[in-house]
């Protein structure tokens, strides 16, 4: 199903050009504008947002802005510039989020996430990346996620909220109080459905279709259908010409996930030579599938490190190949690496005294790309003497980091993050628990050793300069085994509310 995302860039002039001028440029909260000729007069043809609310606009002339703002910039515009940024700027997405994207003129992409929102956490991880990072460029965005193109395009530029998810369930009543504006219309169609009374993108999808046709030509009804979903709107997608990209159209279209599956393999072995050619192996492949009504379907892995392993390859793009709806056929298919790293298959000396090393990438490749973003990893050591704290996420295959647990107490199985709180019993200031109650279930110690006390990182956090944490492993009755600590040295209330919790369980 496809998910069609528009994303727009409200101020894209502007803010491609403080990010060219660099330290030189003027601050964000001073009104700029840029301008070209309108005939015989400048005027602008961007604002950034402080100008906005000033009250400049496109269009307006630059004398009257001028006149009206203090202190305004006035820079040239550059359009071209603003176009060749903006697909280089469509590149980026393909390479990083989605492999169908096009570049929108003059002020936005267009991604579908078919194929791929699985590898990015889902949609709303992938709205909140996506802003954040342009954000942090300095770049403004909005974004809408829809069933359709159209109505993605309107929602982005017409909805209050910056950023916007839309089911097709939710489809009309969304559209609805829409302005036609956000239909693309031209000037001329906008101002007679004006005229005419109709406001609301609901108003005009409620009169018949005849009478519009014949007063405003075929354009109304054809961009309905496709806000709506009643007819397909190809687009053209960006090409990155330094990516490695193997084709292989059909002169019959095909349609049954054998022959893709076969199909498949064999554009596989084509990358893979084309990738040996230059010393690269691929680690995210794009296939694209071409359909005869022009719409494009698309599958994307990725792999741990790179590849260009022919079976492997190939199995990792078919797991995937009952997704593609092939309609009346596949005329086209596109395999692509996005993004490849450089690949030396010369093998190293083989030890006669050390083990070989199994070679995990392949299960770690299968896995992460059935599962969501983040969910695939490995715990490593950090440097904390905080327990929760000693503990991160690494990628599957990330190399040793030269850090170790220490080894003079033994650390339980399974971390309790966040420690529990129990009710205990203990002779202050250093027995362990005659007995704690967890769950509900009041269990009596048999055996203890402990404490260990931990200091709090005051490097950290100010609050923990005298904080105290004394752990004990502890054996009930039952033979099962647990690590608890005391906040606090049993003595001093500023270390510590003396209060228990459990940390952990030992196997």
């Amino acid at each position: 199903m496809s998910r069609a995302v528009s994303l727009y860039l409200p101020t894209w002039p502007t803010d491609r050009l403080r990010r060219s001028l660099g330290a030189s440029a003027p601050p964000p909260d001073a009104p700029l504008v840029l301008v070209g000729r309108d005939g015989r007069k400048r005027a602008i043809v961007a604002a950034n947002a402080a100008a906005l609310e000033l009250g400049a606009a496109p269009g307006m002339a630059v004398a009257k802005a001028q006149a009206l703002i203090e202190g305004l910039e006035v820079r040239d515009a550059d359009p071209a510039g603003d176009d060749a940024a903006l697909e280089r700027l469509a590149v980026w997405a393909l390479k990083r989020y989605s492999p169908m994207v096009a570049a929108d003129p003059p002020d936005g992409l267009r991604l579908d996430m078919a194929g791929a929102a699985h590898l990015l956490g889902g949609e709303p991880a992938f709205l909140a990346d996506l802003v954040r990072r342009l954000t942090d460029s300095g770049v403004g965005a909005r974004i809408a996620i829809a069933p359709t193109y159209g109505a993605a395009h309107a929602l982005a530029r017409f909805e209050p909220e910056p950023s916007v998810i839309v089911q097709r369930q939710d489809l009309e009543a969304r559209l609805a109080p829409l302005p036609v504006a956000a239909l693309r219309l031209d000037t001329a169609t906008v101002a007679g459905l004006r005229r005419l009374g109709v406001e609301t993108i609901g108003e005009l999808a409620a009169l018949p279709r005849a009478p519009l046709a014949l007063r405003f030509g075929p354009e109304v009804g054809r961009r309905l259908d496709q806000a709506y979903d009643r007819t397909g709107e190809p687009f053209e997608l960006v090409e990155a010409p330094e990516l490695v990209r193997v084709r292989r159209s059909f002169a019959e279209p095909i349609g049954a996930p054998e022959t893709l599956a076969r199909y498949t393999g064999k554009l596989a072995a084509q990358l893979c030579e084309a990738l040996e050619a230059k010393g690269l192996g691929a680690r995210r492949l794009d296939l694209l599938f071409t359909r005869v009504d022009n719409r494009v379907e698309a599958i994307r892995a990725g792999t741990a490190k790179p590849l260009r392993d022919i079976p492997r390859i190939t199995r990792l793009l078919c797991d995937r190949i009952e997704t593609i709806a092939p309609g009346f056929g596949i005329e086209l298919m596109t395999l692509t690496a996005t993004i490849a790293e450089p690949l030396d298959y010369r093998a190293e000396a083989s030890s006669l005294i050390d083990a070989a090393v199994p070679d995990l990438s392949d299960l770690v490749d299968t896995l992460a790309n059935r599962m969501a973003h983040g969910r695939l990893y490995r715990c490593a050591p950090t440097e904390s003497e905080v327990p929760e704290r000693s503990i991160r996420r690494v990628e599957p295959l990330a190399p040793p980091i030269g850090v170790t647990w220490p080894n003079d107490w033994p650390r339980p199985s399974r971390l309790i993050d966040p420690p529990a709180p129990v009710e205990a019993m203990a002779l202050l200031p250093d027995h362990p628990p005659a007995s704690f109650t967890w769950g509900g279930v009041r269990r009596r110690v048999k055996r203890a050793d402990g404490p260990e006390r931990i200091f709090g990182e005051w490097w950290v956090r100010d609050g923990e300069l005298a904080a105290v944490r004394d752990y004990f492993e502890v054996e009930d009755e039952a033979g099962e085994r647990f690590w608890l600590f005391r906040r606090g040295d049993g003595e001093d209330p500023n270390t510590g509310d003396h209060r228990w919790y459990l940390h952990g369980i030992f196997a």
